[in-house]
């Protein structure tokens, strides 16, 4: 009898559920306990009344919309319903500051109001912030001149180096708290991108052009509100020189925006004027010099010069614009005519940035600053950081003159003047509570400017009646669970099992009067979802848990040299050991037996491989020269640099020493400035470090002049007669092939004049009347 009341029990359960699907959405949801039902939406509520449901009725029925519970019979007191707020916590007003008052620093002025609030929010209920700013008047400016010094902006830096005190000049129109600095950059110092040629590294310009070596980027000047220092440092700067168009000027870019304690950044409105007349490398464009290595975004000035140009890749695109946008810089482009269309192009995936025409010898710069800053200074665009799980945001702004934006414009404001003050309406919306429940904060600022907004958000996720909840109460089966808002804890487990399954032949369970779970062979647990089959814990390998654990309730257990959800991961180190018998080789880290190398130019299975690092031989080739030979670049500091190893000189080649397994030696044959090779080998003994060196020279021998000299006139002479002889004698052939077609045409012809009627002879006969023939 038991079991068929259980059966029609189960089976009602089942056929009410299915019908309720048909309801409203909180209903549908078929929510389990109060937390459940509130995240459904903020039209669900929870009826907490222990009477409330009728014979039959799942626990899922509490949960409904507020006005159909009350209609069911719920009383109001009875109904969890929990609203979201807000509050407060830092509210400065915006500085009504005026030109000529009394200076205030940087962190004294206020544009954005309030600064910091907390919200509680409740799923589905949006709660509405109204955010004022102000464009205060004399507002502090912080502006870096980034130029390209290649070859083709020389005109252009005369110009440059008297920006100091004019741009100090025409800015304090704008405000009284004006800095300036300069920083060049020009290409990355490895070819094809410059020429590596010793005499192109001291001097890469062609002619009597005296220009400095190459460089990536240098920071000249920090900022500074001396302006006769400006003119100085620049004045003292030379044009220098690459090989391809392109010019490296993004690595300068990110070496500025991330570099804050170098450049002099304060919490003030931050511009950046880049000025060049050619195209940029990007990402990618590396590889054309072996450079592998992503950028790392990272500040890496020593001296103030960019020390791993030659490490790593050109930034992207994206990159960059993280970049300047977590550090606050706004970006003008004083580029020429011919490349208007690229950076502007780059203006529309820069938020925030200006393209200005830079004329052929950069005489307008001043100009094109100034208004470039009045345009980007006169828009507010308001930017929030990343959104938690479920967590959406709306903006509308109230601009001037009544304006109202909503959708994606509703962000912005434009026009705005000194002293106007526009307002902006944000609405932020939980869509359920994330996985994992905690405060979480965001933060909204406007673009440009240092000041930012502070949003703590806390999610209502639970009921207050949860807080109240009474384990192990006489109320649920032997005192075996808690009851907690009018409902119980096994009956909610095996109500959640029953809406998972839908079919009681999934159910691995029988159920008693819905609070005690028997649970059939292959399962356990107190809501019979521990099974006991161990084939849910098979690894790729057909093997449970790898081989090294065991299964319990689907979860492995690992022995313990392994690790990992399949202990798949193994503890052992040996398998990192590098010849060298360290770790990695020193430069990883060994997860799972595997090396993960720390240093990002090492890659290979012990971190051994370094594709951008000189080889053994080019890496000791100077200190070689220098002390075997006295010359090469490190002659002069050759005892400084160079006394790290024996030196070892033996007469020939065959004297060097061959590789064996206890002393491994590199074999090494480098040439010097004059084309003559030296060979050697390096070799590393225990903490020694031996060279041994042939010491003679192998120098190609000069050329024997005069051989080569009567070689070339003899060659002349037997040519020039080759060429006579081939002449006469084309001459013969040519004239005996005339004189035999001459002989031929004579034989042919016939002179018989009696054929001829129209011949009549040349000879005429006179006769003498008078003649008698005496």
């Amino acid at each position: 009898m038991d079991l068929k009341l259980l059966f029609i029990t189960l089976l009602g359960i089942i056929c009410c559920s299915s019908a309720q699907q048909e309801g409203n959405e909180c209903i549908k949801a078929n929510a389990l306990s109060c937390g459940e039902c509130i995240q459904v939406g903020a039209k669900c509520g929870w009826c907490t009344d222990t009477e409330f449901l009728k014979q039959g009725e799942p626990t899922s029925a509490r949960c409904d919309e507020l006005e159909s519970l009350r209609k069911r019979g719920c009383a109001a007191a009875k109904i969890e319903n929990p609203h979201g707020s807000q509050r407060i916590l830092k509210n400065k007003a915006v500085t009504n500051r005026k030109k000529g008052a009394e200076k205030l620093q940087p962190e004294d002025i206020t544009q954005i109001q309030p600064q910091k609030l907390s919200l509680n929010l409740r799923s589905g209920e949006p709660q509405n912030i109204k955010l004022k700013f102000k464009r205060a008047e004399d507002y502090p400016i912080d502006l870096y001149y980034l130029m390209d010094l290649s070859y083709s902006m020389k005109d252009d830096l005369e110009n440059v180096k008297n920006l100091g005190t004019s741009l100090m000049k025409e800015m304090s129109k704008i405000t009284s708290d004006f800095r300036i600095g300069f920083g060049s950059f020009v290409e990355k110092t490895v070819m094809p991108y410059i020429s590596t040629t010793p005499a192109k590294l001291l001097n890469p310009c062609t002619g009597d052009q005296n220009c400095t070596s190459p460089f990536s980027y240098k920071n000249v000047l920090k900022l500074t509100s001396n302006g006769e220092q400006f003119n100085s440092l620049v004045g003292k700067q030379q044009i220098s020189g690459n090989l391809d168009s392109p010019e490296g000027g993004f690595d300068a870019i990110m070496q500025v925006a991330v570099c804050g304690e170098h450049i002099g950044w304060r919490n003030v409105t931050r511009l950046m004027v880049f000025s060049t007349d050619a195209g940029f490398h990007f990402a990618g464009d590396g590889k054309l010099g072996g450079i592998v290595l992503p950028n790392d975004g990272k500040c890496h000035l020593e001296n103030n010069m960019y020390t791993m140009s030659h490490y790593y890749d050109y930034p992207s695109i994206a990159h960059l614009v993280q970049k300047l946008s977590e550090n606050n810089i706004q970006t003008i482009f004083a580029v020429t005519e011919e490349f208007q269309p690229v950076y502007k192009e780059l203006k529309n995936l820069i938020p925030k940035s200006a393209v200005g025409t830079l004329s052929a010898n950069s005489s307008n710069v001043i100009n094109l600053i100034v208004d470039a800053y009045n345009s980007l200074s006169s828009e507010v665009i308001l930017e929030n950081s990343k959104l938690p799980e479920a967590v959406t945001i709306t903006y509308q702004s109230r601009c001037k003159n009544g304006v109202v934006n909503e959708g994606e414009n509703g962000r912005k404001c434009s026009n705005i003047s000194i002293g106007d003050e526009v307002s902006f309406n944000i609405n932020i919306t939980a869509q359920g509570c994330p996985k994992q429940v905690k405060p979480e904060s965001i933060k909204i600022k406007p673009l440009g400017f240092t000041e930012e907004v502070e949003i703590l958000l806390n999610f209502i996720c639970e009921c207050e009646c949860h807080k109240h909840g009474i384990k192990n109460s006489d109320m649920c089966h032997n005192g075996n669970g808690t009851f907690e808002c009018g409902a119980y804890s096994p009956h909610i487990t095996v109500l959640r099992l029953l809406r998972k399954t839908h079919f009681i032949a999934k159910l691995h369970f029988m159920c008693f009067h819905g609070r005690v779970c028997i649970c059939d062979a292959n399962y356990t647990g107190s809501a019979c979802d521990c099974s006991l089959d161990a084939s849910t814990c098979l690894a790729s390998n057909k093997q449970i848990c790898n081989g090294h654990g065991r299964c319990e309730c689907r979860v492995c257990i690992c022995d313990a040299n392994y690790t990992g959800s399949a202990c798949d991961c193994s503890l052992d180190a040996s398998t990192c050991l590098a010849s060298n018998k360290q770790i990695c080789n020193g430069r990883g880290i060994c997860e799972c037996g595997t090396c993960r190398c720390t240093d990002p130019k090492f890659q290979g299975p012990t971190c051994e491989i370094c594709p951008t690092c000189p080889g053994v031989c080019t890496e000791h080739k100077e200190c070689v020269q220098c002390r075997a030979f006295g010359t090469g670049e490190k002659k002069d500091t050759c005892e400084r640099d160079c006394s790290y190893f024996n030196l070892i000189k033996v007469k020939d080649r065959d004297k060097l020493p061959q590789p064996v397994q206890a002393f491994p030696l590199m074999h090494c044959k480098e040439r010097d400035a004059n084309d003559c090779w030296f060979y050697y080998t390096y070799a590393v003994n225990n903490t020694e470090k031996e060279v041994h060196v042939v010491e003679a020279l192998e120098c190609p021998a000069g050329p024997d002049i005069i051989p080569i000299v009567a070689g070339v006139v003899t060659g002349i002479v037997l040519i020039g007669l080759a060429l006579l002889l081939i002449w006469k004698l084309l001459m013969i052939i040519h004239d005996r092939r005339e004189f035999a077609k001459f002989e031929k045409e004579k034989m042919n012809a016939k002179w018989d004049t009696g054929e001829n009627p129209i011949y009549k002879s040349a000879v005429t006969t006179v006769i003498n009347p008078k003649y008698e023939g005496k």
